[in-house]
């Protein structure tokens, strides 16, 4: 060759930039001619077969050549300047990524006659290889001192966003090329950090890395799945899988080294790395979506690669915009990827303990969600991964090994840690997030933001628990209304006040002092069991005194519907200090506790609480509190209660008021019923259990097999059981439950696909709902009124017809009072216009 008779210096001028461009006219013309010549390529043309690989040959010899010219400049010095060559890296690039591109397609190209010329494509790939490898060795020689000029920053540049272009062609033809190829990039970008930082294209190289990591790591999937069916667990699949999952190692190592340096440039790419993490997740258990491999392959992906890709995390904590993304309250993320997002969020609070102040402060105050607020909505989204439950892996005591505990279990430990290490700056994001989920509208996330209220008032002082349940008692106080969120503060307030000291409950019971009507609604929620045995005693005795004023005022008043709700309160209050302090009651305030629930009786009518949700709850706590007195009650009074409940039942009653039967049946097996009554009531009373033990909805089917079967094992009424059992399904349903036999169960498979579909309806509601929401900018109880319908016109006239038996009551008890008459006559006379308008 006449290379060495010229030197370095002039390489460029002389040689490089005159020959090069005519060689990549050549490569393109054979190209072209190869393209053209292999559409007709066959066995039977022997000319055109001879044609093409004619073509075939130059065109290895040209990448030999090519090879060469490279090794020779390799050999002149340790380090070359790139001006000495600067056409150089370009054209060989031109080719290399041509020819990879031209293999890649040979199957279309060559239209299924690629066995007439594999030995030559295979010569061409493996010389376009070695040329590849030649020039990495002499641009690793590549010298560019830090006052580099314009142009060498540019053709180096240049050099590396068209080798990230040959990877995306050769992603899928050789590991270890595909490897050596990134590998090439990353050293360069870091080697000449300084100079090429502000002209890299960070977003598409970061966008190859988490493309052909996301590649690799489906590869594993696949060959893992592939062994699991075929049951061959070693050979050239294994062997295939275990390269794989280095690959995958590579890549995240890659990721790892590249984000360290260049961080700060990936402001636009980080939804790129969250994706990348959501993916990686969606794909492995426990998610549902993951494919079904063997559990040693699946260690193996864990051990090998995602233990070298979780360091890329923490480097991620400190960036603003990666929390703001991984944050993001409009994420929209599919179903596949809730589950992973709430587990990169656990991910995230395990390590961010250990950052400093200043990262925590990033996480935990937000920018749009706190990271408290956002586990609470992420975990809400997994109603799928709850409802099996799926389980994870987790090492309960120190020094055990790690066993599957649910996906709830494992996320409240997790919290309750993270909460455990909260600095107190950041308290009032905590508490607005956990008081924001308990009152949200998901039952299980209530729950969860309950478990780890409880634990900060363990964990805290006794201070702020005193606080926080005074603040719950304030807030119940001053709610509006009955609702869930209502009933959801009651539950977490039940809890808080076992976690008090004894001297900030005394403390409670001053500051809501029982006696007072307006405390009764706080009260209501307490169970008396948390506080100790006197101020027990001394609280159960003042609120029955406080409930029993207040139904009092309401029985001898017009017993309007409308201060009905004041009245369900006292006896939610009078039913919390039978149930907790009942032995500590006097005989005499028993008494009178019974005597005015009989009282409630004498004027409840079937349709009127069928029509009216206030008089549904007063009738099922009057059934709960009628339990506590289940053996004092008359023949009266009995034959009022069943009477009731059976016109009811032909009214199809509420599933709550079935259930609050149930309960009050179940107590019927501790009671003889009199005489007196048995003609009456024994029909009734198998008639209900008759009814609810065919009710069709599973959760009343259910709790009254429980009911009917303690009220058989108590009864001493024993003709009663077989005239509950009257059809042949309900009997064998009874001795099923009996024997424990195990209904028929739907396989793993299925019971995953069915939470899929009803993880998809949840969505769509939900998405349906927060839309309302946003549309009309204010909640869906404050939208403009509709016209009254017919309930409301049912439920007004129920109210003055009750009015009106009430006064027929008090008329038969003893003289009426003189104005009476004048009122009546002018209700006669509004009743009148009422009646003209409606005609």
């Amino acid at each position: 060759m006449f290379l060495p008779h010229i030197s370095l210096a002039d390489l460029e001028q002389t040689f490089f930039s005159k020959v090069l461009p005519k060689t990549l006219q050549l490569f393109d013309n054979l190209m072209y001619e190869l393209s053209i010549e292999a559409k007709g390529l066959t066995s039977q043309n022997t000319e055109l077969c001879s044609t093409v690989r004619n073509l075939l040959q130059t065109m290895v010899q040209l990448l030999e050549t090519l090879t060469g010219c490279v090794r020779y400049v390799c050999t002149l010095q340790e380090c070359v300047p790139l001006e000495s060559i600067r056409t150089l890296p370009s054209s060989v690039l031109y080719v290399i990524k041509n020819t990879f591109r031209h293999c890649k397609d040979s199957e279309s190209v060559y239209c299924g006659h690629l066995h007439l010329i594999s030995d030559l494509l295979q010569a061409m790939f493996k010389e376009t290889y070695s040329l590849q490898k030649q020039l990495m060795e002499l641009l690793d020689m590549i010298s560019m001192g830090s006052a580099s000029a314009e142009d060498n920053i540019t053709d180096m540049v240049s050099v590396i966003h068209t080798v990230l272009e040959i990877c995306s062609v050769i992603s899928n033809m050789d590991h270890a090329l595909h490897a050596n190829t990134w590998k090439f990039i990353i050293k360069q970008s870091l080697k000449h950090h300084s100079l090429l930082q502000c002209h890299l294209k960070h977003s598409d190289i970061l966008s190859g890395l988490c493309k052909d990591t996301l590649l690799s790591f489906h590869s594993c999937l696949q060959l893992a799945e592939q062994m699991k069916v075929s049951e061959i667990q070693e050979g050239t699949d294994l062997r295939l899988f275990q390269k794989t999952v280095k690959l995958c190692r590579f890549f995240a190592n890659s990721l790892v080294h590249y984000t360290k340096e260049f961080l700060s440039f990936f402001s636009d790419s980080c939804s790129q790395l969250h994706q990348l993490f959501l993916q990686i997740y969606s794909q492995l258990p426990p998610s549902l979506y993951a494919p079904e491999i063997l559990e040693v392959h699946r260690d193996e992906i864990s051990r090998v690669f995602l233990v070298a890709l979780d360091p890329l995390i923490n480097q991620l904590l400190p960036f603003s915009p990666f929390m703001e993304q991984v944050l993001s309250e409009k994420l929209g993320l599919p179903p596949e990827q809730q589950l992973p997002q709430c587990l990169l969020l656990i991910t995230i609070m395990d390590k961010l303990s250990s950052q400093p102040e200043e990262v925590q402060t990033l996480w935990n105050t937000g920018k749009s969600l706190s990271l408290f607020s956002a586990l609470f909505f992420s975990f809400q989204q997994c109603s799928g991964e709850l409802s099996l439950p799926v389980c994870l892996p987790e090492v309960i005591s120190t020094g055990q090994p790690e066993v599957p505990i649910t996906l709830y279990h494992y996320v409240c430990v997790h919290l309750c840690s993270f909460i455990a290490s909260t600095l107190p700056s950041h308290f009032p994001q905590l508490e607005y997030a956990l008081l924001d989920a308990v009152l949200g509208s998901s039952m299980i996330t209530s729950l969860l933001a309950m478990d780890s209220w409880c634990f900060l008032a363990r964990y805290g002082t006794a201070e702020l628990c005193a606080h926080h349940v005074a603040v719950i008692a304030h807030l119940i106080k001053s709610w509006p209304s009955d609702c869930y969120q209502v009933s959801a503060l009651g539950v977490l307030l039940r809890r808080m006040l076992f976690l008090m000291a004894p001297d900030h409950q005394a403390k409670f019971a001053r500051k809501f002092l029982p006696e007072e009507e307006e405390n009764l609604a706080v009260w209501q929620h307490v169970s008396l069991k948390a506080l100790n045995p006197d101020l027990r005693k001394r609280v159960a005795c003042q609120l029955c005194v406080a409930g029993l004023a207040r139904c009092r005022q309401w029985l001898n008043s017009r017993r309007t519907l409308g201060e009905l709700r004041p009245v369900n309160t006292a006896l939610s209050v009078l039913l919390a200090a039978c149930s907790f302090a009942g032995d500590t009651l006097e005989a005499e305030l028993q008494a009178s506790v019974l005597g005015v629930l009989g009282q409630f009786w004498t004027f409840l009518q079937a349709k009127q609480v069928s029509d009216e949700p206030c008089l549904q709850q007063t009738l099922c706590l009057l059934l709960h509190l009628l339990e506590f007195f289940i053996q004092a009650l008359d023949a009266q009074l009995i034959t009022q209660v069943f009477a009731l409940q059976s016109s009811l039942f032909q009214l199809d009653p509420p599933d709550h008021v079935r259930l609050a039967m149930v309960d009050f049946l179940s107590s019927m097996g501790k009671v003889f019923i009199p005489q007196e009554a048995q003609r009456q009531v024994v029909p009734q009373l198998s008639g209900l259990f008759a009814s609810l033990l065919a009710d069709q909805t599973w959760l009343i089917h259910q709790h009254t097999l429980e009911a009917f079967t303690h009220f058989a094992e108590e009864t001493s009424h024993e003709d009663v059981v077989p005239q509950c059992l009257n059809s042949e399904e309900t009997k064998n349903k009874v001795v099923s439950f009996l024997a424990k036999t195990r209904q028929v169960e739907e396989t793993t498979e299925a019971r995953t696909e069915r939470m899929k579909q009803e993880r998809i309806t949840c969505s769509v509601q939900f998405m349906k709902t927060t839309r309302e929401l946003e549309s009309t900018g204010e909640p869906l109880a404050k939208r403009a009124c509709h016209p009254p319908s017919e309930e409301q016109y049912k439920a007004a006239v129920g109210t003055m017809e009750g009015a009106v038996e009430a006064v027929k009551l008090l008329l038969g008890k003893g003289s009426p009072p003189a104005w009476l008459a004048v009122k009546l006559e002018a209700l006669h006379t509004a009743i009148a216009v009422l009646r003209d308008s409606v005609r």
